[in-house]
Parts: structure tokens; sequence; C-alpha cells
């Protein structure tokens, strides 16, 4: 009785191995046939890829991964010639097929019976999987299309697999990085900053900066990581790593000083600031930062000496002469606040008048600056304050109409 088993057994065996490998065959040919039947291909291969007489067998997922290569290849041509392509198919079809190529690849390398690796299928393999890194429609047109729809999640995961394929094993570094692959790098880091995917996108940003690649903005987004985390010590690293690599550019010196005058570290801030000037005597900005800087300190004389020499510097530097006419508006409010605390009307008239007229000085200045600065609208609601404040109603008419327009 039990060899009757065994032997329906061994039956059962060499027939369900016989019907996998004959779905593996069906399979490819339904994928390789000149109007390529792609749904039931994936079908067929289906049960082949659990089945444990096919399961281990480098064919059944070479031909898994070819189902969707010829999908691919399928859709490609038909872009080509004008016609209409599902993006998300045609990219889906890539990805599956890339990951069942891995596990094809990764069989085809294990040793046969006798202890030797004797790979069938690498070649192959290897030609494909290099065709989606080459080629743009393929990965790279994917992820593109992803991140135009905000899918950053999956951006990221189409783009780290075009930047892994250049140290896969099988390529034996004959691929070399070229400016598409720091270009990817770059935007796969971006899409990590918008899908919150912070400590990924700080290693990218890190990895981007090592490169060279597109210095300045990296460092500015590296910044922006290290500050959403509040790692405060990194954050400054980043800025002061910038400012020295591009001391033309204020951004880094401005966020610097911002952070001392915040943390209430005024000194370090200004010693700070004024070797830059020694280093850069000549960079407008620099003097508009020592302007704020003094200003918040309480240095006003300072500050208005520093607004003059960054106009004196770059005569259509617009935040400039609003920084002079804030100090201007600002004593005036605090001559206004004075005012309102006297008793005596006739002593109230004059310190008004007083404080007035301090107002009016501001206005050249927030004038200019919104002549420099049109789209900024903060220099013309400060204008528009001030044409309320000292009635001088068609000046405020005027500003009010062109604001509403």
């Amino acid at each position: 009785m039990k060899k009757i088993i065994l032997s329906m057994f061994l039956v059962i065996s060499v027939t369900s191995a016989f019907a996998q490998k004959a779905n593996v065959s069906k399979a490819k040919n339904k994928a390789l046939m000149e109007n390529p039947d792609f749904a039931g291909a994936r079908e067929l291969i289906k049960p082949a890829l659990t089945d444990p007489t096919t399961k281990d067998l480098a064919a059944t997922w070479h031909v898994a991964g070819l189902i969707g290569y010829k999908e691919n290849e399928t859709l490609t041509n038909k872009a080509i010639l004008g016609q209409s392509v599902d993006a998300d198919v045609k990219g889906k079809a890539i990805m599956e097929s890339y990951d069942y190529f891995m596990k094809a690849y990764q069989l085809d390398q294990l040793p046969d019976a006798k202890g030797k690796v004797k790979p069938k299928l690498q070649k192959d393999i290897k030609a494909k999987i290099k065709e989606y890194y080459t080629v743009q429609q393929n990965l790279i047109a994917y992820g593109a299309y992803l991140f135009e729809k905000k899918n950053y999640d999956e951006t990221i995961k189409v783009f780290e697999t075009y930047l892994g394929i250049p140290a896969l094993p099988m390529m034996n570094n004959e691929i070399k990085l070229d400016s598409n692959y720091y270009m990817i790098k770059y935007y796969t880091a971006i899409a990590a900053t918008n899908a919150e995917q912070h400590d990924k996108a700080i290693a990218l940003y890190e990895d981007l900066r090592d490169d060279g690649y597109e210095e300045l903005t990296v460092h500015q987004l590296l910044y922006e990581e290290y500050l959403k985390k509040k790692d405060t010590v990194n954050f400054v690293k980043v800025l002061k790593a910038g400012f020295e690599k591009f001391p033309q550019e204020p951004w880094f010196l401005q966020n610097l000083i911002n952070y001392y005058i915040f943390t209430n570290q005024f000194q370090d801030a200004l010693v700070y600031l004024n070797n830059a000037i020694k280093r850069e005597p000549n960079i407008a900005q620099y003097y508009y930062v020592k302007g704020n800087l003094s200003e918040s300190m309480g240095n006003l004389d300072e500050a208005r000496s520093a607004f003059d020499k960054a106009i004196e510097l770059d005569p259509k530097l617009a935040d400039a002469y609003a920084g002079i006419g804030r100090l201007y508006y600002n004593r005036a409010v605090k001559l206004a606040d004075a005012a309102n605390e006297i008793k005596d009307n006739k002593l109230y008239v004059a310190a008004k008048k007083n404080a007035d007229d301090v107002f009016s000085e501001s206005i050249p200045f927030f004038k200019k600056a919104s002549e420099l600065k049109p789209d900024e609208m903060e220099y013309k609601r400060t204008l528009r304050t001030l044409y309320y404040r000292l009635k001088m109603d068609k000046e405020f008419e005027a500003l009010e109409k062109e604001m509403n327009q």
C-alpha cells in the first residue's frame, strides 16, 4: 500500500513539475508573440514563482522579468509613434521586471550540483538592466512622471533603483557616473524633502555636496533639512561652510547672523560679520546685514551708517533704503507713544507734530524701496499706513488703488 501511495506522489510531483515548466514556456511565448498577451503571460507565470519545482530556477524569474520588459518595450514604441501610453502601466512594468531580473540573476549565480557556477542568463539580464539605466524613457522618465504627480515616495523608489544600478556587481564598474546620475540624485533628495523623509534627504544632500553638484543650492537645502530637525550643531556648521565656500553669497551670512541674534549672541554675530566685511569689503549685502544687526543691538547711528554704506556700494539695494526708513519709522513710533502720555494739550500737539515730522522723513526711503522692488508688498503696506496717519489722502488713495490691482 505504501508503495502505491509513494508511486502516486511521484507521478503527481512529476506532473506538477512538467505543468509549471510548460507554463513558464507558454508565458514566454505569450510575451514574445507578434500581438503579445501580457496579462495572460502573467497569469501563467504566477504559479511557477511559488511552485517548489520551478521557484528556484533562474529561468522562471527571467521569463517573469521578460514579460514586463517586453510590455515596456511595446509601450515605448507606441510612444515613439505618437500614440497614447499609460505612464503608470509602463513604469510599473519596468519596476516589476527589474525585480524579477535581479532575482533571476541571483539564482543564476548559484553553484550547480558539482559546485560550479555556470551562469546562463547573466549577459542578457545585464544588458536589459543597463538599458533601463541608459535609456531615459525608462527609469528616468517614470521617476520624473511620478515627481510631477507629487507621488514622492514612489519617485524615491524609482530613482533609487536607477542610482543603484552602476554599483551592481554585474556591472563590474563599467558605468561611468555622468551629469544625469547626479541630476537624478539631486531630484531624489528633493523628493525626500517633499516626502518629509528628512534623514534620507540629508544623506543625499551630504553626498551631493561631496560630489560637488549644485553646491550653492545643495548647501542651502541641507541647511533647511537640519533646521527642520532642529539640529543646531549641523545647521550652523552648514551655514559656516556655505559662507566659506561662497563668500559672495550673503544668504549664508544672513541666516547665520539671524541665528546669533535669535539666540542673543549679538557680539558673536558682530565679530563674525566684521571679519566677513574685512575679507570682502565691497559686498553691499554685508553692510545691510550689519545695519540690521546694529539696529537689533540698539546702535542706531551705526545702523544708519551701515545702511548708507550698503546703498553707496549698491544704489539699487531696496532693502537698505527700507532699513533707513524703518529707523525713522520706529523712532517716530516712540515719539508718538511719548506724546500720548502728555497731559498738557499744547505740549501734546507740539510733540505729536514732532513725531509726524519724523514719520514723514521715512516716506522717501520706503518709496524708493518700493520703486526698486515693486513686488514687495510690505513696503507698500508701510507707505499706506504712513499716508493714512499723515492724512495724505491723495497719495493714500492712489496707493490703495495700485495695491488692489
